[in-house]
């Protein structure tokens, strides 16, 4: 078969790439198609191996860091509580109202989502009563002692109104800034790291955390993991 003129022009070309790959030491890297990465690790584990980040940037309010995840699925806040009232820079709240300064003030992780799982029936922690209201998924609180799922309310959540089927995209979560996959921030005790399509947060010397996902969440305590894969519940409209 004869060579057209153009093939000894492109063989050469090939040959100078293959050269040029072996004089500046660089490779070409073939996938293996029987690796299979390891399994993500344990929320405690995450919270303890991943290096801590500048949490310079996350400052959302006087004492107070705050993050979104990169799939704007979870907004967190490392922040305090008195009583069942919690510092957010995301929500409204009665923290700062002189009737709760008299009440312990104690660190703690809210994490919020805007697509969740329902709680497990062994984790509803309160019946609601008298209030017409639900205990519904979506929002995760970690103390010092404890780490619990779910709250009595009505409507949606905060993120689910902002980034929910509905959500308006535009408010004070949407200026938040992103803590990328494997971004671990502390305070005062706790820590909450983003990865494995969720978010962490946890009390590493006290052994307590949670972790919550669009379709998953745990309650980690004393080295035992509860852990719920209900159906993801569908949002509501803001």
């Amino acid at each position: 078969m004869p060579v057209r003129p153009a093939e000894p022009l492109r063989l050469a070309l090939t040959l100078a790439a293959f050269g040029l790959l072996a004089a500046t030491g660089c490779s070409v890297t073939v996938p293996d198609p029987e690796y299979t990465p390891p399994p993500p690790l344990p929320a405690l584990e995450q919270l303890k191996q991943a290096p801590l980040s500048d949490a310079a940037g996350f400052a959302a309010e006087e004492d107070v860091l705050a993050f979104v995840t990169a799939d704007r699925n979870v907004v967190c806040a490392l922040t305090s509580a008195r009583g069942g009232h919690v510092n957010l820079p995301y929500e409204l709240n009665n923290f700062s109202d002189p009737a709760n300064r008299k009440l312990d003030t104690v660190p703690v992780a809210h994490c919020e989502l805007a697509v969740y799982p329902q709680p497990e029936a062994a984790d509803i922690r309160d019946n609601c009563a008298g209030t017409g209201l639900g205990y519904l998924g979506g929002v995760a609180l970690l103390t010092p002692a404890r780490a619990s799922y779910g709250e009595c309310r009505s409507g949606v959540t905060g993120m689910e109104a902002e980034y929910g089927p509905r959500g308006s995209r535009d408010g004070r979560i949407a200026r938040l800034p992103v803590l990328p996959d494997g971004g671990n921030l502390e305070r005062n005790g706790l820590r909450c790291s983003a990865y494995n399509d969720g978010v962490a947060c946890g009390n590493v010397s006290g052994g307590v955390a949670f972790f919550v996902s669009r379709n998953h969440y745990e309650l980690v305590a004393e080295g035992t993991k509860k852990a719920s894969t209900a159906p993801t519940r569908a949002s509501k409209s803001p």
